[in-house]
């Protein structure tokens, strides 16, 4: 194989991005005949066919799709690495859910800018768990039943994912303990798990109320703090506001858990002085919580 061009490597994840060799064209302010061809040349180079056209636009065939993979992986690793030659101390990035970012992390920035001064701490937020493997620098906080299977990752349990249902300490509730009958009677706040729907499911009850859906948990939570009904999250999630009492507990899933809460980085990138340390303190604060528990 030749020595590949990497600035046609550049033109071909470009094209790859808008599959559209004329808005790639306007994107690198080339003509659209100058990327058609840079991307034959790269196509003989390889000695596979990375696109084909159609009246439309191109689409990738099987070989291009891997090859944007690969190429679009290089690309933001060096994109990463220039943007930290010459800078004072060191940048991680922090991929995790809104709502652990929100009801987790948020309460911890102090402790963590005390401890860790010269590190700039970028937040990326994600709906789902990253489905790429992790770069330089970066830690990810996600659930599962397992670690990572994918290679080049480090991956550590942090904490067993347990259920508790939460309200205002001012909500007119039932004395505690609550079964879960009497549970399922009150106004039940939902985020996007639909637990609450599974458990009304798996009993069969009527609830009295409808359910008020939320798309994220850290919305339902701030919800119950204002006293709308009650809400059901991971302890983890929970406890910052159930330790300054603006939410208590008012009923623990007896099911053993099915998940936990794990915290990864890449072991492939070596030089990245910071990461264990970043990474014992997340493991140290959940060691903390369950030591409050008495866990």
């Amino acid at each position: 194989m030749k020595q590949m061009n990497l600035n046609s490597l550049r033109v071909f994840a470009c094209v790859a991005q808008h599959c559209n060799l004329q808005r790639a064209a306007d994107e690198l302010n080339l003509t659209r005949g100058a990327v058609s061809q840079r991307i034959k040349q790269l196509e003989i180079d390889l000695g596979v066919t990375l696109l084909e056209r159609q009246a439309r636009g191109v689409v990738l065939t099987p070989e291009g799709a891997r090859c944007q993979e690969a190429v679009d992986k290089a690309l933001a690793t060096l994109e990463t690495m220039v943007a930290e030659l010459g800078r004072e101390g060191e940048q991680i990035t922090l991929h995790l859910g809104s709502s652990t970012a929100a009801k987790w992390l948020m309460p911890r920035m102090g402790d963590f800018a005390a401890r860790f001064p010269r590190i700039s701490l970028r937040t990326e937020v994600h709906s789902q768990q990253l489905s790429r493997d992790l770069a330089r620098n970066e830690i990810a906080i996600w659930p599962g039943k397992t670690s990572d299977p994918r290679p080049f990752q480090n991956a550590r349990a942090l904490t067993d994912i347990c259920l508790v249902a939460v309200c205002s300490p001012n909500f007119p509730r039932p004395d505690w303990p609550m079964d879960l009958e009497t549970l399922l009677m009150l106004p039940l706040l939902q985020d996007e798990h639909r637990r609450w729907e599974a458990l009304i499911a798996s009993t069969g009850f009527r609830p009295r109320h409808r359910l008020l859906n939320f798309d994220r948990s850290a919305l339902a939570l701030d919800a119950a703090i204002e006293g709308h009904g009650v809400a059901i999250a991971p302890t983890y999630i929970v406890e910052n506001d159930v330790n300054r009492k603006r939410l208590v507990e008012v009923w623990v899933s007896p099911e053993p858990p099915t998940q936990q809460l794990f915290v990864s980085w890449s072991h492939e990138h070596v030089r990245q002085p910071y990461i264990d340390r970043v990474v014992d303190w997340i493991a140290s604060e959940f060691s903390s919580e369950q030591v409050r528990k008495g866990r």
